[in-house]
């Protein structure tokens, strides 16, 4: 390889530095961050972030850049695959390989993301929202997210929003409201109005004038 190479090959691998400095600043603590030199497999480690795995600058390349040296046309980005740390925690991780300007693999970016916070967080919220017993009582005994779903239907199908509907098609949105029997909900009007960002004077006189 020439000295012109070379001399781009380690740009490359400055810039990858810094692009993992701001990834593991992003994502501390949970993502370890490695960047790997893989013109030099048996110390191919240049710098590792938020450390998880135990492992050093100067350490040996993985699987994944042996194979890259070994075959330039290996993907250049797996994403997202089942991994684990050496003590036995599950990670997500992600490889990008890097290439020079004669196509080879000169260097990999490496994201590991611990999941066991993040399992141990599902958990707890599984935890939290489990309901056990079954009884016919809602606490929105108006129906409210009824009447806010037709509403928003009823928007969505003028391509608008609630609380941007003219005057002509929020007299339109009672009247549909009325005959389907929504308006003869308790406290129906209220939810109307609010939805719709008018007082509730406003929203009879929609009624009203239909």
């Amino acid at each position: 390889m020439s000295t012109k190479y070379l001399l781009n090959d380690d740009h490359l691998l400055q810039q990858i530095k810094r692009i993992a400095e701001g990834l593991a600043e992003t994502f501390a603590p949970f993502c370890e961050v490695v960047v790997h030199d893989l013109k030099d497999a048996e110390h191919s480690i240049q710098a590792i972030h938020n450390n998880l795995s135990g492992r050093q600058p100067g350490d040996p390349t993985t699987e994944l850049g042996l194979a890259r040296i070994a075959d330039p046309e290996y993907p250049e980005i797996i994403a997202n695959y089942a991994n684990r740390f050496p003590d036995g925690r599950q990670a997500k991780s992600t490889s990008i390989g890097i290439k020079n300007e004669s196509g080879q693999y000169v260097a990999a970016l490496c994201l590991n993301l611990d999941l066991t916070l993040f399992q141990n967080l599902q958990s707890a919220m599984a935890q939290f929202t489990r309901v056990e017993a079954k009884v016919d009582e809602s606490l929105d005994t108006g129906s409210a997210d009824s009447i806010r779903e037709r509403i928003d239907q009823f928007a969505a199908s003028l391509a608008s929003s609630p609380r941007a509907l003219k005057t002509l098609e929020r007299r339109q949105l009672l009247q549909a409201l009325k005959e389907a029997g929504y308006l003869d909900i308790r406290k129906s009007m209220e939810v109307v109005a609010q939805h719709l960002g008018v007082s509730r004077a406003a929203a009879y006189s929609y009624i009203k004038n239909e």
